[in-house]
């Protein structure tokens, strides 16, 4: 017999019941698809995010990353030219590339001694140019706005700080920094440079020399461990959405960074920046920079991380929204399983009657239970394909609706959006899943069907 038209028509008998299953199982499927998009949508946004401002890969001393913090001096890429070229020129590489630019962190003290404050800081040196390049790289096709950096087009001598620094030092006022309280406690003030600090800085006329109202000193230790000092011009703060951070970071330009913490020596840079085309190119460059670091570089200890392993935060982070989305499938999954069980129980005692007809016609207990888990299946296809449907509507309203929020970590809101459509696995994969708890969960109710012995089913009223 071809019971698939047969459990087709078992279904349209009770409509009502069936709609109600079916419409409980379609709100499950759109649930998983909505939460599931909202969740890649996190993921990918996060990557955007830490590629725009650090790559996908960096080229760094092997011991760097773990102890590099305490001394960044001491862990400097001294052919970091040498190793930009042959990154740009390579002919595996160089399709592949959008960005390769060095980058120089540093750690000192920032003060503004004209109001007698300072605090310690971290620097990063940064060519300003590459660094726009990479803010404009949008894979995921995100509806954000690129912004340059404050640094564009600024002199040598130029920083930017956080607006936590810019409230430390007293810069609020000069910087225009909106929201920015003004301490209650008596600051030791004088408009002179101390001596040791200018005599560091080898400004013989410091004491006389004009400054700006936005002026800082940056010290900071040499490649040597000796302190040196750089005058800064600060023509901005900027807020960085994380407050332990917005409370120490000074950004200048990678030339100026390099004669702070090198001075005569041979300049040296901690990182180089690696920004491909495609997230999903990162195993293949990978392999071909640590083929070219090992044949052109053998004696110097080089290592190329990812910006996952650059930054832990991602992988939590991911691993949380998955987390929660494996629960809500699950939780879906279960109501799923009971609902259409007690469908198929309830089509099991009114159809007992007909059940001992076909058993008497000869359908085998087989087929009775092939009968009602097919009946089970259809619902679970039927019911997922009109979640998917329904879902790919609600992302689409969703990302139109013009709707905005403040992920963690950012200063601006970014718009809403759901990612359903275009992932494919995890609509199939939910699409199938269901289907599947359907067809398990008519398992049951289908075996007892099939145990009716034919007499007592035919006397049953």
């Amino acid at each position: 017999m071809n019971l698939l038209p047969l459990a087709a028509r078992n279904l349209l008998r009770n409509r009502r019941r069936s709609a109600t299953t079916l419409f409980a199982m379609m709100v499950g499927a759109m649930a998983i698809l909505l939460f599931g998009g909202y969740a890649r949508n996190i993921n990918l946004g996060l990557q955007t995010g830490f590629v725009q401002h650090a790559g996908h890969l960096q080229i760094q001393h092997r011991d760097y990353f773990l102890f590099g913090n305490g001394n960044p001096a001491a862990y400097g890429i001294a052919d970091y030219r040498r190793i930009v070229d042959l990154v740009e020129h390579d002919p595996v590489l160089k399709p592949m590339l959008k960005v390769a630019t060095p980058t120089l962190s540093l750690g000192g003290i920032a003060g503004n001694y004209a109001a007698g404050v300072s605090r310690t800081v971290i620097g990063g040196g940064v060519v300003v140019a590459d660094q726009n390049r990479m803010r404009q790289w949008n894979d995921y096709g995100f509806p954000i706005v690129f912004k340059p950096m404050r640094l564009t087009g600024t002199a040598p001598d130029a920083a930017v700080i956080g607006t936590g620094v810019a409230r430390v030092l007293q810069l609020c006022g000069p910087l225009a920094v909106r929201h920015c309280p003004t301490p209650h406690v008596e600051q030791a003030s004088g408009a002179d440079l101390p001596g040791d600090i200018a005599a560091l800085a080898g400004e013989a006329q410091a004491q006389r020399a004009p400054r700006q109202a936005t002026t800082i000193e940056l010290l900071a230790a040499n490649a040597h461990g000796a302190p040196n000092v750089a005058r800064l011009n600060v023509v901005a703060a900027v807020p960085q959405g994380v407050k332990e951070l917005d409370d120490m970071i000074v950004q200048l330009h990678f030339a100026a960074a390099q004669k702070l913490v090198y001075g005569g020596d041979t300049p040296k840079a901690t990182a180089v920046v690696l920004q491909l085309a495609h997230t999903s190119q990162i195993p293949a460059a990978r392999a071909r920079l640590e083929q070219l670091l090992a044949q052109h570089f053998p004696g110097q200890p080089l290592t190329v991380l990812d910006y996952a392993t650059l930054n832990p935060s991602y992988g939590q982070i991911v691993g949380m929204f998955g987390a929660i989305f494996g629960f809500i499938a699950l939780l879906i999954g279960v109501i799923v399983l009971f609902t259409v069980s007690n469908t198929m129980s309830m089509a099991v005692v009114e159809r007992t009657v007909e059940i001992g007809t076909l058993r008497a016609i000869g359908l085998r207990r087989a087929g009775i239970r092939r009968l009602f888990v097919i009946e089970g299946l259809l619902l679970g296809l039927a019911g997922s394909i009109a979640g998917v449907l329904a879902a790919l509507a609600a992302a689409w309203a969703i990302n139109h609706a013009g709707l905005s929020w403040m992920p963690p970590g950012n200063v601006e809101p970014v718009p809403l959006t759901v990612r359903v459509w275009g992932e494919y696995t995890m609509i199939l994969s939910t699409l199938l899943g269901l289907t599947l708890v359907a067809g398990i969960s008519a398992w049951w109710p289908a075996r007892r069907a099939a145990r009716l012995e034919i007499v007592d089913a035919l006397r049953h009223v």
